[in-house]
C-alpha cells in the first residue's frame, strides 16, 4: 500500500504563473520591464499598487502626466462614454472644442490638427504629409532614436534593435551628447550631421522630406541644454528643401516644466507637431499639428479617415486633460520639483563615482553611469543593475541611451519634493549596494 506523500506542495508564484500564460497566449515579441516583472492592479497619482497592495513610486510613466487615475479625466471619459461615442466622419462639437483648445497652446504657426490613437500613428501620418509637400522621401532622425513601430516609422526607429532594417531612404546623425561634446560643441555638431546626410542622400539621387526628432532626444539619452541648440539643424534641413518634425510624445505636455512643448524652449517653428501618449493620461490620444499650406497637398490629393482618431470621448479627455495641466499648475510644478531632484542628483554624484553626467529639463532627467569618470566608458551592466535595485525598493524608473546606461527618469508631472526625496534615498542605497 502506497501511503499518500507527507511532503508540502511547492507554493506556486502567482506572478510566475502569469508570466507564463502571457507568453503562451501573447506571444515572444512582447517584453516585460525587470528582471522580475511587477503585477500591477491599481494606480493613483504618482503611486503603482501590486497584487499584495505593495506601493511602487512611478518615476517612469509619461503616459499620465496628471498621476494615474486622475478624476477630472475618468469623469469626462465616463460622461461623454455614456452620451455618444463616433468617428470624426460626423459632426461633433466637443472634437472641435479640443482642436481649438490644443492648437492654442502652440506658438503661432501649427494651424490645424488631425488626430490619431497613437505616437506612431502620429508620426506616419506626419511623414505622408512631409512626402506629399515636399515630394521626396528622404528621412533623417538621430542614430537611437524611436519614433513608433508602424512600417515606415519602424524603419526610422533604430532603437528598436538591429533585426529592424532602416529604410533606403532613412538617414541617421549622432544625438547631441553635451557630456562629451561639451555645452557649445551640441549644436554646431548636430547641424553638420544634418547636412551629411543630406549630402548622403543627394548622392543616391534623393532629397530630405523631414528631419524628425524628439525633441528632449529621449532614447537617445535624454539631451536638453542649451535651450536653442537645434535651431541650426533646422536650417540644415530647410535649406535643402525639406520640413521639421517635432516629435512631442514625450517631451511635451508641460513635461520640461520651461514649456508647454519641447521644442519652445529651442526657439523653432516645427512645421508639423507629433503628439501622442500625454495627451489623454493614458487614453489613446495622438495626433498631428501642421501648418496649414503643409497640410494642403496632402488633403488635394487624398483623404485620411482613422475610426477611432478624434472621437467624442478622446476628445473629452484630451479636454480635461489640458484643463488639469492648466488648473494644477503641473508645468510650474515640473520645473520647480525638476531643479529640486536634479540638484539632490548632482550631491550623490559628489558620493558615488559611477554618476558621470546629470541633465533634463523640469520632469525628464537623464543619469548616466560610467565605469569611470576618465575614460566615460558607459557602465551598461551596473545601469540595469541599478534599474532592478530600485524596482526592489519599490521605484520605477527605465533606462535609455544607445549603450543603455542612462538612467530615464520621467514621473508623472504632480512629482512632489517629498516623491524627489524618496528616489534620491533609495537610487543612494542602490548604488552603495552595487
Amino acid at each position: 500500500m502506497t501511503l499518500p506523500s507527507t511532503a508540502a506542495e511547492p507554493a506556486i508564484d502567482p506572478t510566475a504563473a502569469l508570466i507564463a500564460r502571457r507568453q503562451r497566449l501573447l506571444g515572444p515579441a512582447y517584453r516585460l520591464f525587470y528582471e522580475s516583472p511587477v503585477h500591477l492592479v491599481r494606480g493613483e497619482g504618482v503611486w503603482l499598487y501590486d497584487a499584495q497592495g505593495k506601493p511602487y513610486l512611478d518615476a517612469y510613466n509619461n503616459v499620465v502626466p496628471l498621476g494615474h487615475c486622475h478624476p477630472g479625466v475618468v469623469d469626462a471619459i465616463a460622461r461623454q462614454a455614456s452620451i455618444l461615442n463616433t468617428h470624426t466622419r460626423y459632426v461633433h462639437e466637443t472634437v472641435l472644442d479640443y482642436a481649438e483648445a490644443l492648437l492654442a497652446t502652440f506658438p503661432a504657426g501649427p494651424g490645424q490638427v488631425m488626430f490619431t490613437c497613437t505616437g506612431s500613428e502620429a508620426n506616419d501620418l506626419a511623414l505622408r504629409i512631409a512626402q506629399a509637400h515636399t515630394g521626396a522621401t528622404g528621412l533623417i532622425v538621430t542614430r537611437f532614436a524611436y519614433h513608433g513601430v508602424t512600417l515606415s516609422i519602424a524603419e526610422a526607429s533604430p532603437s528598436l534593435g538591429r533585426y529592424v532594417t532602416l529604410g533606403p531612404a532613412v538617414r541617421t546623425v549622432a544625438a547631441p551628447d553635451t557630456y562629451r561634446q561639451g555645452l557649445d560643441g551640441v549644436g554646431p555638431a548636430l547641424a553638420q550631421a544634418v547636412r551629411d546626410a543630406i549630402a548622403d542622400l543627394g548622392r543616391q539621387g534623393l532629397r530630405p522630406a523631414a528631419l524628425l526628432v524628439d525633441t528632449i532626444f529621449s532614447s537617445d539619452g535624454v539631451q536638453a541644454a542649451p535651450a536653442g541648440f537645434l535651431g541650426g539643424a533646422v536650417d540644415a534641413v530647410r535649406a535643402a528643401g525639406g520640413l521639421f518634425i517635432a516629435d512631442e510624445v514625450q517631451a511635451g505636455m508641460g513635461r520640461t516644466g520651461q514649456a508647454m512643448w519641447g521644442f519652445m524652449r529651442h526657439g523653432v517653428a516645427p512645421d508639423l507637431v507629433t503628439m501622442g501618449k500625454p495627451l489623454g493620461n493614458g487614453h489613446p490620444v495622438a495626433g498631428v499639428a501642421a501648418r496649414p499650406e503643409v497640410l494642403e497637398a496632402f488633403g488635394r490629393n487624398g483623404r485620411y479617415f482613422n475610426t477611432f482618431g478624434g472621437n467624442p470621448v478622446s476628445a473629452a479627455a484630451g479636454l480635461a486633460v489640458l484643463r488639469a495641466v492648466q488648473e494644477e499648475k503641473l508645468m510650474e510644478n515640473a520645473e520647480r520639483v525638476g531643479a529640486y531632484l536634479q540638484a539632490r542628483l548632482r550631491a550623490l554624484a559628489a558620493k558615488h563615482d559611477i554618476i558621470g553626467d546629470v541633465r533634463g529639463a523640469g520632469l525628464f532627467i537623464g543619469v548616466e553611469l560610467v565605469r569611470d569618470r576618465q575614460s566615460r566608458e558607459p557602465a551598461t551592466a551596473h545601469t540595469a543593475r541599478v534599474v532592478n535595485g530600485l524596482r526592489d525598493r519599490q521605484v520605477l524608473t527605465g533606462s535609455a541611451g544607445e549603450h543603455a546606461n542612462t538612467l530615464k527618469i520621467r514621473p508623472p508631472l504632480p512629482f512632489s519634493t517629498a516623491d524627489a526625496d524618496r528616489l534620491v534615498a533609495a537610487l543612494d542605497e542602490t548604488l552603495a549596494a552595487l
